[in-house]
């Protein structure tokens, strides 16, 4: 691909299809405004997901009080991470899952970015088409398997064309959904939704305390989630200390005010359901305003999956499997709406299962990555050519990185598996996330000036290349 060096081939162009993957974004090319940010994750919040999270207070036996600061301290510390983790992608114009390979090593960022990118990635948009399908279905009483199919089409297609399509309909879809999501809120309030009282009693409780451990980590895990995915979104804007600033509150602005309003939504949702599955629950606590809500879970659903199929199709790019954007769009897409056919009964505890295992392994991700652009010097954009360097093999930062992984495991709370700590002191929540932080910041901390622990000769490269496999769809 040749062109002008000062003249950009994709700008701000809605519908041209996005030529860049993993590439380098260069200045010809960096454009938009940081409100931009704003609108790319206060859509993606404006989710069912998040409501279906806060649905589980009652089960928790948390009085309405303690679940509201629950989230709204989980959502604060998530909301931070992504102003963060959004910010490096002003700084050094590439995605979190290619910044991973300076402090992990251009192939010891393989199995992380496979694991927290590529499955995170499928599953979550897997969970999506599922919510977003039985929305659908219930108001028009097609088989899910359409409504679910109908979904992932429009979402391969919008991430096909990429980047600057995705910003533009995350703002068209803020102004469509706020006021459905308002009429939501409003509507549940006035049909009987309302606050509650602590219950030793219910079903999952395990003392206060630890209750309100677990679920406000539920909500920090929602948007840990997200970490690796911040930087996709942020990347082409221009580089200059005033935009690096205001993304960062833009961004962090648009996580916290979504979750805080849908989570506490679902608290009070879920003090008033007669049903187990949460869409049917909607439905009936709705009323005669059901059909323009069950609009607004499936329309959400597009908002949230435009994300995870881009983010997930540019983490198998990272991987250096030999397949264009679009031929890795067309892979996560299958792959998700197939894992809906399977999954979409008995949702609400799937989900629960598949956000748990995704934060045990991103906690201790975005921790090395942050500690290695603060304290590594990874924050110098001359230092970009060394993210493209095949010759560091492997990097002491995938030590720390399955360091933390592996020293949370006695506390892992799940259907799956459950720690030894965790079945010894249930009372005391759900502490895997910090324990993988904690113990992968000091592993990182204890080995960051050492050399990398792999290295090879290859040709040297002046400036990142262009990797091939991301240019334009269809090359």
């Amino acid at each position: 691909m040749t062109h002008d060096d000062t003249a950009p081939v994709y700008g701000s162009a809605v519908t041209k299809v996005e030529p860049f993957g993993v590439d380098h974004i260069p200045d010809n090319e960096r454009h938009g405004k940081p409100s931009s940010q704003f609108f790319v994750w206060f859509a993606a919040g404006l989710n069912f997901p998040i409501i279906l999270l806060g649905f589980s207070a009652v089960g928790l036996g948390l009085s309405f009080g303690a679940a509201v600061a629950a989230i709204v301290a989980g959502a604060g510390l998530g909301s931070l991470l992504m102003a963060v983790m959004s910010r490096m992608g002003v700084r050094l114009g590439v995605p979190q899952q290619i910044q991973a390979r300076g402090p992990l090593g251009f192939f010891g960022n393989f199995l992380p970015v496979a694991y927290i990118n590529v499955f995170a990635g499928v599953g979550w948009a897997a969970v999506t088409v599922i919510l977003g399908g039985k929305a659908i279905a219930e108001l028009t009483h097609l088989p899910f398997w359409i409504c679910g199919l109908a979904l992932t089409l429009v979402e391969l297609v919008v991430s096909i064309y990429g980047y600057n399509m995705i910003n533009f309909l995350q703002r068209v879809l803020t102004y469509v959904l706020t006021p459905l999501f308002v009429m939501i809120t409003v509507v549940a309030l006035v049909r009987g939704a309302g606050t509650f009282d602590a219950d030793p009693k219910a079903a999952d409780y395990v003392g206060s305390t630890g209750g309100w451990i677990t679920f406000g980590g539920w909500f920090l895990s929602f948007l840990v989630a997200w970490a690796p995915f911040a930087s996709d979104y942020s990347r082409y804007l221009p580089d200059s200390p005033n935009v690096v600033k205001r993304t960062a509150w833009y961004t962090g602005l648009g996580n916290f005010v979504t979750i805080c309003w849908l989570g506490i939504l679902g608290v009070l949702l879920g003090s008033n359901a007669t049903s187990t599955d949460s869409i049917t629950a909607l439905h009936q606590l709705t009323g005669p305003f059901a059909i323009p809500a069950l609009i607004a879970i499936g329309l959400s659903a597009l908002a949230q999956n435009f994300l995870n199929v881009y983010g997930g199709a540019i983490s198998v790019q990272t991987l250096k499997v030999p397949v264009t954007r679009t031929q890795a769009v067309t892979l996560i897409c299958a792959l998700a709406y197939g894992i809906s056919l399977w999954g979409h009964s008995g949702i609400e505890d799937k989900f629960s299962v598949f956000l748990n295992l995704t934060a045990y392994f991103i906690a201790p991700f975005a921790t090395v990555l942050l500690l290695d652009y603060h304290l590594g010097g990874r924050s110098d954009p001359r230092r970009i050519a060394e993210l493209y360097d095949r010759g560091r093999v492997l990097s002491w930062g995938f030590v720390a990185w399955v360091g933390g992984v592996l020293a949370s495991v006695p506390f892992w709370q799940s259907d799956l598996y459950t720690g030894a700590f965790a079945s010894a002191y249930p009372h005391a929540g759900d502490l895997s996330m910090f324990v993988a932080a904690g113990a992968s910041a000091v592993l990182y901390l204890l080995t960051y000036r050492l050399r990398p622990l792999w290295t090879r000769d290859t040709p040297a490269t002046a400036e990142p290349r262009q990797e091939k496999t991301a240019a334009v769809a269809g090359s």
